[in-house]
């Protein structure tokens, strides 16, 4: 199984939502990227469909947008 991916960018907001996602989803099952330390990471981020982080980018592709820490656009 494809893990989703949850995007997210080091910010107060950003680093609550990934202890959330963690506790909803298994460590094994959720690969999650910090964008703010690993820039190379922006334009796959935004290959997905990802504006804005923190996001979740479900194995079926599906992005899902949670609150708003920090617009792609300012991480590039």
């Amino acid at each position: 199984m494809k893990k989703a991916i949850f995007y997210h960018a080091g910010c107060t907001v950003c680093t609550s939502a990934e202890k959330d996602i963690l506790n909803l989803i298994p460590e094994n099952q959720v690969e999650v990227i910090h964008l703010g330390t690993d820039r190379s990471k922006v334009k796959e981020a935004q290959s997905l469909g990802v504006r804005s982080v923190p996001a979740l980018v479900l194995s079926n592709g599906n992005v899902l947008h949670i609150n708003f820490g920090a617009s792609l656009a300012d991480l590039a």
